[in-house]
């Protein structure tokens, strides 16, 4: 049943790897957000290929992609679009705004105001936008991939936790291992340019549909309900550890659940291990917890409380 989506993710994988060195286990949470079709907010400090791999991403793909550079005077008009005044025909067009495309890239999503970040909340959750009262459907590859440098905190805005909660995954890039660096300046000065992808020879997908029946196949993947109670009860152990003032909300589940279905089916099974839940656990959890104020001042970080709660929690057999 899960064999379609092995195949597409070795594909994408495969020509990713034109472009981008090393990265594999960012490159998998990529494609998983893509086949439970989730988005993602991709952190890491710059220059370590975070636009490129969006923008590869979309590529292989063969689908619409636009970027949107968020910046503090970006007004939630200059994402959705806008009605314009036509005065030779006497009546208002609409203007359509970057969000209506396929795979959008917010970078640098913090460097803008809640108000406009929030222009996004309606696309993000309900695959729709309104502007003067009319609903507009987006396209049905509609994905959110945003940045944001994690080391910059002047002239920045923190994420809203109601928009955190509709990242199916916060995905960290952090520096490339000495090879991989050592291969990334070997393929520059073997000619690899960056802003010409066209010559890297992608191949894109035969058939962009082949992402919808990848959906429809992870959304059939079994769990069962051991497992289920055991994704439960991580959850709800968020909730109560002291180190956290917030835990994960419900949705927050639903999202490890998804998760962990397109894992599955990237690992060829058509059903969840509960170690495809803690492979995934900490892009799903992390963006989504609050630390309490001492717990910082002591150098706990989400990762570790999570990492906390599943050895606590006993593994169903």
């Amino acid at each position: 049943m899960s064999n379609l989506v092995h195949q597409v993710a070795e594909h994408l994988r495969a020509q990713i790897h034109r472009v981008i060195v090393g990265q594999d286990a960012i490159i998998d949470q990529m494609l998983i957000c893509l086949f439970a079709d989730g988005h993602a907010l991709v952190e890491g400090v710059p220059g370590t290929a975070k636009t490129l791999l969006v923008k590869t991403l979309a590529r292989t793909i063969g689908v619409g992609f636009n970027r949107i550079q968020f910046t503090p005077d970006l007004m939630p008009s200059d994402i959705t679009g806008t009605n314009i005044f036509n005065i030779s025909t006497a009546q208002f067009t609409l203007r359509y705004g970057p969000v209506f495309t396929d795979i959008l890239l917010a970078d640098e999503i913090n460097r803008t105001p809640p108000k406009t970040q929030a222009a996004l909340l309606e696309a993000m959750e309900e695959r729709q936008v309104t502007i003067d009262g009319e609903c507009y459907a987006l396209s049905p590859y509609f994905l959110v991939l945003a940045t944001e440098n994690p080391i910059e905190y002047e002239g920045t805005y923190p994420l809203p936790e109601a928009q955190l909660d509709r990242f199916l995954l916060k995905i960290i890039i952090s520096y490339p291992d000495v090879e991989e660096e050592r291969e990334v300046i070997a393929n520059w000065q073997a000619g690899f340019n960056a802003r010409r992808l066209d010559e890297v020879g992608i191949e894109t997908l035969s058939d962009p549909g082949m992402i919808h029946r990848c959906r429809e196949q992870v959304r059939g993947i079994v769990v069962e309900p051991s497992v289920q109670h055991y994704l439960v009860e991580l959850v709800r152990r968020t909730r109560e550890h002291a180190s956290l003032l917030w835990g994960a909300s419900p949705r927050a589940g639903v999202s490890l659940l998804l998760a962990c279905k397109a894992l599955a089916a990237m690992r060829e099974r058509d059903f969840v291990k509960p170690e495809d839940i803690q492979d995934v656990i900490h892009p799903a959890l992390r963006h989504r917890l609050l630390l309490r104020s001492e717990a910082e001042l002591d150098g706990l970080t989400a990762d570790l409380v999570l990492d906390e709660i599943v050895a606590a929690v006993e593994v169903p057999r």
